[in-house]
């Protein structure tokens, strides 16, 4: 199993099932045997980020400090999960770029969606006028032109998305395929053919 180190870099709108994809993969992760950190975006605003607001310029900062962090796990070795908005799609490329090793997943969900899913009425304060700056009412989203994978969370179950990722990974050479997987149905057939030719079957 090879330990080159990569990162997986959420984006997509509040709402839209960043963290939950996050964790979901995480889990599948470890359980392939690779080292995992998740840097979800709320979290990182409570340790690394304190102080700054939801300015452009502070929304920059923010991304480059997960993206720096990410570039320094990738580097060694460990599988970084970032789950944040990261709504600029500059500062994405950005950090693609220092990174080298990233893997974009865009996860797609309608505003109105991810409207009705919001606990915490953050979307109705923000379209009432009450929350200035928030993305994707009063402050623009810009997604993805070539993510490596898209996924829409309106569509599929997290579970559904969740495996899209991982096969995505497995394609790229980043995770190994379980061992019940070593096999495509080809490859299976072929291997059934020749052990018949054998006279094993």
């Amino acid at each position: 199993m090879s330990d080159k180190g990569f990162t997986l870099w959420f984006t997509g709108l509040s709402g839209a099932g960043k963290t939950t994809l996050a964790h979901l993969v995480e889990t599948e992760l470890r359980h392939r045997g690779l080292k995992v950190e998740i840097l979800d975006g709320d979290v990182v605003r409570t340790n690394l980020s304190k102080g700054l607001g939801f300015s452009k310029e502070d929304r920059d900062t923010n991304i480059r400090r997960i993206g720096f962090v990410c570039h320094l796990l990738s580097r060694n070795g460990v599988a970084a999960i970032s789950a944040a908005i990261s709504p600029y799609r500059e500062i994405r490329d950005e950090v693609r770029k220092m990174i080298g090793d990233f893997v974009e997943v865009y996860v797609h969900c309608p505003l109105e969606v991810c409207a009705q899913r919001d606990v915490k009425g953050l979307y109705a304060k923000a379209m009432a006028g009450q929350i200035p700056g928030f993305t994707g009412v009063s402050d623009p989203y810009e997604a993805p032109l070539n993510p490596e994978v898209m996924v829409d969370s309106s569509k599929e179950t997290p579970e559904e998305s969740a495996k899209k990722i991982i096969h995505k990974l497995e394609e790229m050479g980043y995770v190994p395929k379980p061992a019940d997987e070593v096999y495509s149905e080809e490859e299976e057939e072929e291997v059934k053919r020749r052990l018949e030719e054998l006279g094993y079957f």
